[in-house]
């Protein structure tokens, strides 16, 4: 396919298992390695092609919106809730912004560096339209930066999703980041409803698939991932700055 050009970060988030740093700063603008979370994966965006990015807002949104009139780079629509929408309600009031096409969407409370191959790039060149309505990105649960759970998803040959069985560990977790086409959001609830509503359909009708990252993934939803985060940019990139 050609590549998604236009993308939503998810930015709106309470980020409570951040506090206290989130008490006064919304996670999309914590910063790792000395560039916020929310610039990173619009620095990412803009390097695949990406030309214009629906962020949303809620928490702290005033700040989010200060620091974005600071990007000319690329085209922004904010979409600010008032009430907050969850990850599918939030993709949802944002359609109007990002057309009939597939596109991306990333979740701005995770920092991912990429491998051989562009990751945004390595899913736009797996996106099948007539097979698929959301291509995840997935990483080894157990070499994930910052991420204790259990995993997601399990994926076969081809590279259909399936959920990880109760009880059990998956080896692959979902990394937040995708991409969706707009019909996978048809006959969806109106207000707030999560991305994992779109992920389910999309599972018992044979349309969700996933391809395994091959680069690093760090989850910054607790104070104890952002610092691993940090130690291990610090380690790699000796030269950037500590927040």
């Amino acid at each position: 396919m050609i590549a998604p050009k236009r993308a939503m970060v998810l930015a709106a988030g309470l980020g409570l298992r951040m506090r206290p740093i989130t008490d006064k700063t919304p996670k999309p603008l914590v910063k790792v390695g000395g560039r916020t979370l929310l610039d990173h994966c619009l620095d990412r965006l803009i390097a695949a092609g990406v030309e214009m990015v629906v962020v949303n807002t809620h928490h702290l949104a005033d700040q989010i919106d200060n620091h974005l009139k600071s990007r000319g780079d690329v085209e922004i629509v904010v979409s600010h809730e008032t009430e907050l929408l969850d990850t599918g309600g939030g993709v949802k009031k944002a359609l109007p912004e990002l057309g009939s096409d597939a596109f991306y969407v990333v979740n701005a409370d995770v920092l991912w560096l990429n491998g051989p191959i562009d990751a945004l790039k390595r899913l736009a060149d797996e996106w099948r339209d007539d097979t698929m309505d959301a291509l995840l990105l997935l990483h080894s649960t157990v070499e994930a930066y910052g991420y204790s759970g259990r995993g997601d998803f399990i994926i076969d040959p081809v590279g259909k999703l399936a959920r990880r069985p109760e009880r059990e560990v998956a080896p692959y977790v979902f990394t937040g980041i995708e991409i969706l086409h707009p019909r996978a959001l048809s006959n969806t609830p109106d207000g707030p409803f999560s991305l994992n509503v779109v992920f389910d359909r999309a599972i018992r009708s044979d349309r969700l698939y996933g391809i395994v990252h091959d680069g690093e993934w760090f989850d910054i939803g607790t104070p104890h991932g952002l610092e691993q985060a940090e130690t291990y940019m610090m380690q790699r990139f000796p030269g950037i700055r500590r927040r």
